[in-house]
């Protein structure tokens, strides 16, 4: 890579660099294929986008750790953040997808109440039938136009008319528990849809009501968010909630946009062939991960890596407690990916810019100070007026 992002410099190249830093030009064979007048699905590979290492980085540190709180993908159109994110679900391991209407997978069919609360898996599950099967992950994409119904749920009016019984109908939230959700434009959206996305993120289910019946589904999704600085601001508290944030701009050597054009051209000639040279450092980068989440379960921070990281956050004057939860959680996931299970200061190194741009508010600053000179004030006339008696 021609162009090292500052908080790379002077670190040993670790496994998920080396992945993502693969840009060795491909040759695309002639491939000659029947037309049955059917579309193939081929995403563009991800390991295949030149250079954005950052953008990449944040990806990939989400999937391995969703704790972090998801990404936001900041940049103007044309630069590659929608083709980035279409593409990740091609490196992620098959998850476990339950066959039940409710959405029940076996672990939790161990609870006391499972019986009562889901009949149907119930007994289906304990009379040796399978309830779940694994499948690859899914990208679910929010439409702009979507209604607040779309994404929570609500009844079921075709149900209602046809079979002349109410039913309450899963949203988007819930069909991409255990996937990805995908918000494009996320600044163009209703308030009150963005604070039912976030809400369902951070909490990992959600409630819906509607009337006499209510129900609880499962949300544990990593949630990506992508939008044109140009088109509009998000709000300061819908910006926070974001784990990690990156401000992506169009690649300036020469030498990587013209990589850019040779490997769209060639991806638009013959996708399924691109993709199948790409195949093999795919199937690494996604048994790495899978490696990596195990390993996340007991990787730990140093207590220098805590020191400087506290010490950091003090510095930037940052009040939100999601800067250091963030940071901590995103260097807990570039340690496993690297193979270690104790994170060092040049972890937190790496991860520091992502997780804590955009936190400063200097109005907040500002405030507070001048509520100190107000409390100061007060004091000063309470002591006045005591020697005045």
């Amino acid at each position: 890579m021609t162009d090292i992002l500052p908080q790379f410099r002077g670190i040993e190249e670790s496994t998920l660099l080396r992945l993502l830093n693969q840009s060795g030009a491909r040759a695309i064979l002639a491939e000659d294929t029947p037309d049955l007048g059917l579309a193939d699905h081929y995403p563009f590979p991800f390991l295949a986008i030149v250079g954005q290492m950052e953008m990449r980085i944040a990806l990939m540190l989400s999937v391995i750790n969703p704790a972090v709180g998801g990404v936001l993908l900041i940049g103007p159109r044309g630069i590659g953040k929608t083709t980035a994110v279409r593409s990740l679900a091609g490196i992620l391991p098959d998850v476990e997808t339950s066959d039940c209407e409710e959405g029940i997978l076996p672990q939790e069919l161990l609870a006391e109440n499972a019986r009562i609360l889901y009949p149907d898996c119930y007994e289906k599950y304990h009379a040796g039938q399978a309830i779940s099967h694994f499948e690859p992950v899914k990208l679910v994409e929010l439409p702009l136009n979507a209604r607040l119904e779309d994404v929570v749920g609500g009844i079921n009016e075709r149900v209602a008319i046809q079979q002349q019984r109410v039913r309450l109908e899963r949203g988007i939230l819930a069909r991409a528990d255990n996937n990805l959700l995908y918000v494009d434009e996320v600044n163009l959206l209703d308030d009150e849809i963005v604070d039912a996305i976030l809400d369902a993120a951070a909490q990992g289910s959600y409630t819906v009501r509607r009337g006499a019946m209510s129900g609880t589904y499962r949300s544990r999704f990593v949630l990506i968010g992508s939008m044109n600085p140009e088109e509009g601001r998000l709000r300061p508290q819908i910006l926070d909630r974001f784990g990690l944030r990156v401000n992506v701009r169009g690649l300036v050597p020469q030498e990587e946009r013209l990589e850019v054009y040779n490997r769209v051209r060639a991806y638009r000639q013959n996708p399924r062939q691109f993709v199948r040279e790409w195949l093999p450092v795919t199937t690494e980068a996604r048994e790495e991960i899978i490696l990596a989440r195990e390993l996340l379960k007991e990787t730990t921070l140093s207590n220098e890596a805590v020191e400087i990281g506290l010490a950091l956050v003090q510095k930037l004057d940052i009040d939100s407690h999601r800067a250091e939860y963030t940071m901590f959680e995103g260097a807990r996931a570039y340690a496993a990916s690297d193979g270690r299970d104790v994170v060092t200061v040049q972890d937190i190194r790496v991860v520091a810019p992502l997780a804590l741009r955009q936190r400063r508010s200097q109005f907040m600053v500002s405030f507070f100070e001048n509520q100190r000179e107000e409390d100061d004030q007060i004091r000063t006339y309470i002591d006045d007026l005591t020697q005045m008696r």
